[in-house]
């Protein structure tokens, strides 16, 4: 039995962990940045939509796929048949769950900001610009970006950031070597309901995992059995942060 748009975007929307009120404010936000409030989609709207009630017009497919991170041809391809126009893209907005990044706009916006070769050369001495377009693979790592609901290292790593993740460094350090927060190493970690990003702290045994906020963050430190319940998926090694909306 084949799956519709609706009930593929109803996943998509509970991946984001978005409400369809937050679908609602988001598309609202991106219909006034672009003058035209027919991308405006409401939460009933979306709801009928989810239940194959709805047909999707050309420019709420585009507040969709600014909203859930994906191409709108990916949309139409499933539509119409041959080869749909690229569309444009508006400023890529933030999801409510951190996400671990595999394709879509948000990758290739990672990709270009965090190019493979940064967590491995040493960093200039100079302040440089990084040149765009770089779309060399180096095998180890990967990137995520911090969910809006994530606030394990706010303010240090607020949400928006993207991360790099160095997946051959898996390891949890025992040493406390480190001298200030910004060389305390971070973790980029899976659980059974998420992902998240923080300093972490293993008991003496190494069974039980706590994810360590900072001092400033309104997180509290949450704590798991380690390799049951937590995998570490690797540590992080650069991080682009949003500083403005």
């Amino acid at each position: 039995m084949s799956v519709g748009i609706g009930a593929k975007l109803r996943i998509i929307r509970q991946q984001w962990q978005l409400s369809l009120r937050e679908v609602e404010e988001r598309s609202l936000r991106f219909a006034k940045e672009r003058g035209n409030l027919s991308f405006k989609l409401s939460a009933s709207w979306m709801n009928r939509l989810e239940r194959e009630e709805h047909e999707l017009s050309l420019n709420k497919l585009i507040a969709l796929a600014q909203i859930y991170n994906l191409r709108p041809e990916q949309l139409l391809r499933s539509i119409y048949p041959g080869d749909p126009p690229v569309l444009p893209l508006g400023q890529l907005s933030c999801p409510n769950a951190t996400m671990l990044l595999t394709e879509g706009p948000l990758e290739e916006r990672a990709r270009d900001w965090l190019p493979d070769t940064l967590g491995i050369n040493r960093p200039p001495d100079e302040t440089t610009l990084l040149a765009l377009g770089d779309r060399s693979t180096v095998a180890p790592y990967r990137r995520a970006i911090i969910g809006e609901r994530d606030r394990t290292l706010d303010p240090m790593i607020p949400p928006g950031s993207i991360v790099q993740i160095d997946t051959q460094k898996r390891a949890i350090s025992s040493r406390r070597d480190w001298t200030h927060e910004f060389k305390r190493p971070i973790y980029f970690l899976m659980t059974r309901e998420s992902y998240v990003c923080g300093w972490c702290e293993l008991d003496k045994n190494s069974d039980w995992l706590t994810l360590v906020p900072h001092p400033l963050s309104p997180a509290s430190s949450r704590r798991w059995k380690y390799r049951t319940e937590i995998e570490n998926l690797g540590r992080v090694v650069c991080v682009a942060i949003r500083f403005a909306e």
